[in-house]
């Protein structure tokens, strides 16, 4: 597989070849040919759905919880239901789409340690750091938005950081769901554990129902597709009809 370098250096260099790929962040829209290359070089098939939460009714409704309506969201897309798995530290869902095995994962660890549930779960099953998607809570994206990334660092996030260790890498899809950021960085632990005003949790779901009609694409691989998908908050403009006679 090919390292994914900074866009100057391939743009000037041959490509080569590598055992150990050093991946970056892909969370740019993909509108030119070499973001395209990219994305088909590194795209795997999800085989992983991960939605980040707490658990406990306490919780269900506050924005930190936007991973798990994600996933709940998903798993009413899929007519499957999640149920405890000691195993796994979590609620579990597994079934197959046109032959490959997915799962779906609420870790029900608490937030912070999030990674215990999805490494025990992936490497059992021998489920790559690619082929994972975890659905989460993003502050630096205003409810209404979402955006699909893959790699970078945790930013913060604690469910991340521990997903991060657990995994040994941070080369694993992330869905990041805008819940907004409160301004003031001392208010963002009380953000994320409260609930969001009706207007901003309708917003949220709206993001939750757009992306969700990504997951065909992304269980197949097809990341520029499902980025469009994913991306396009508003829909398109119908072009203007065409003059007479022209």
């Amino acid at each position: 597989m090919l390292p994914l370098q900074p866009l100057r250096q391939l743009q000037t260099q041959k490509p080569r070849r590598s055992n150990s790929p050093s991946l970056s962040t892909l969370s740019v829209f993909p509108t030119t040919r070499l973001v395209r290359v990219v994305l088909f070089l590194y795209s795997h098939m999800i085989k992983l759905f991960v939605g980040l939460g707490n658990p406990g009714a306490e919780y269900e409704d506050t924005r930190h919880n936007a991973g798990f309506w994600w996933v709940d969201a998903l798993a009413r897309d899929l007519n499957v239901n999640l149920v405890p798995d000691k195993s796994y530290f979590a609620k579990v869902a597994r079934t197959q789409i046109k032959g490959q095995t997915v799962w779906l994962l609420e870790p029900q660890t608490f937030m912070n340690l999030s990674g215990k549930s999805v490494g025990a779960l992936a490497k059992f099953f021998k489920i790559a750091p690619q082929e994972i998607l975890v659905a989460h809570d993003e502050l630096d994206v205003v409810p209404g938005e979402a955006k699909l990334k893959f790699g970078g660092s945790h930013a913060g996030h604690n469910g991340l950081r521990d997903i991060h260790a657990q995994l040994g890498t941070g080369d694993y899809w992330r869905l990041r769901l805008g819940i907004g950021h409160p301004g003031v960085k001392a208010e963002v632990i009380n953000w994320v554990l409260k609930k969001p005003m009706a207007e901003q949790r309708d917003l949220i779901q709206e993001s939750i129902a757009r992306s969700v009609k990504a997951a065909d694409m992304l269980m197949q691989g097809d990341m520029e597709k499902a980025m469009v998908q994913i991306h396009t908050s508003k829909p398109p403009r119908p072009k203007p009809p065409r003059p007479e006679g022209v």
